[in-house]
């Protein structure tokens, strides 16, 4: 009888056991994550609860720092200012493991087959490839040069821009053991910043040293660089530039690019067919941010100083201001919820995060965060050149 007993206890122990892990098992696509820059932490949230869940320590400077995501969006790269590579387990909210593989990296990207994580540095300059499993490196690229505006893109291609040479490097890794490098040069002065349109079509380097942008087609059968909207940037105009707009900050919406125009209070409306600019939308200061949501009826706009305490959205059909809000001190990033119902802003210098409603413009909650700054959600993970 008592070993009937003890048997019916062990069996029901292992039942709760099983029940307990059950109910601990949970996806990764409601999940992400802020950078907390002044602390060399990151949090992870759960948008749709709208809640903190954990608190990862000891990343070093992230005072410039960006993320992307594992191909099963369970693991975040983190890449600091300071050099640092470090992997975390969103799930767990632990530190995988951290590297230091440079002296001052830009930022970095994740292969189209998840396979390898690639980071853009600043000292000593080129590219670093590693494992995404382990973090070993696995390929070096140097170069006697700043490298900028690194995206992943289709058929296992690295992209970036080389800011002293003025060149573009599109790195096929394919054969990873044997890398296919084509370099475009003289594409401009000083290229800064790069996007990667959704579409994984069209590469575009915003040109510190003259006006204008220089533009890489990868659907050409032989890719060649062209220069468009020759009146973006600095070049002559030497307008005070407060915080140069970040490009993977433009909107792509409809037929239409939302572009920030450097130093001036305005969004260029480009035509992505032609990139001609049609239109210039006057707004409340020197834009930085120009994010579209996913529905892309409305495009959100966050200002540099002394003007960031303000976010303006631009109705897309009409092609004009729609509201205007005043979110707190020191708004630096945007990220929308998978279906856009939800904006998540960092309120830097009040130590919050405020979320909206997108359809009613109203603040629905704030939760505290140490100087934070970017936010990266899951459900964005897969977009080319994240």
């Amino acid at each position: 009888m008592i070993k009937l007993y003890r048997t019916f206890i062990l069996i029901i122990s292992l039942l709760l056991s099983g029940y307990s892990y059950a109910t601990e098992l949970r996806g990764t696509g409601d999940l992400g994550l802020v950078i907390e820059r002044a602390d060399g932490s990151v949090l992870i949230l759960d948008h749709s609860k709208q809640t903190v869940l954990h608190r990862v320590t000891g990343l070093g400077d992230l005072s410039h720092a960006s993320a992307v995501y594992s191909r099963d969006a369970r693991y975040a790269y983190i890449f600091g200012r300071d050099g640092g590579l470090s992997k975390i387990d969103i799930l767990t909210g632990t530190l995988v493991k951290r590297i230091i593989q440079s002296g001052n990296s830009i930022g970095g990207a994740i292969s189209q087959d998840g396979q390898y994580v690639a980071v853009s540095n600043y000292t000593p300059g080129g590219v670093n490839i590693f494992s995404a499993e382990t973090l070993e490196p696995v390929l070096s690229l140097p170069s006697e040069s700043k490298t900028v505006g690194l995206v992943d893109a289709p058929r296992h291609q690295f992209i970036v821009s080389l800011f002293d040479k003025g060149e573009i490097w599109q790195i096929d890794l394919t054969d990873v053991k044997s890398p296919n490098v084509t370099k475009y040069t003289e594409i401009g002065k000083k290229p800064y910043d790069a996007l990667m349109s959704a579409n994984g079509r069209y590469y575009i380097a915003g040109l510190f040293g003259e006006d204008g942008l220089a533009l890489l087609d990868l659907w050409q059968d032989k890719p060649t660089v062209s220069k468009i909207l020759p009146s973006y940037g600095k070049g002559e105009k030497k307008l005070p530039v407060y915080k140069m707009p970040h490009l993977e900050g433009w909107a792509l919406a409809g037929d239409y690019a939302f572009v920030p125009a450097v130093g001036q209070h305005a969004v260029l409306v480009i035509d992505t067919k032609t990139w001609k600019e049609v239109k210039r939308i006057p707004v409340h200061g020197q834009p930085v941010f120009v994010m579209a949501q996913p529905d892309e009826r409305q495009v959100w706009v966050n200002f540099a100083i002394p003007n960031n305490d303000t976010i303006q959205v631009i109705d897309v059909p009409k092609l004009d201001i729609k509201h205007e809000m005043k979110v707190g001190k020191a708004v630096l990033h945007m990220e929308f919820t998978p279906r856009g119902e939800h904006v998540w802003l960092s309120v830097r210098d009040e130590d919050q995060l405020a979320i909206y409603d997108t359809h009613t413009l109203k603040e629905l909650k704030r939760l505290p965060a140490k100087k934070p700054s970017g936010i990266f959600f899951t459900s964005r993970a897969h977009r080319i050149g994240l």
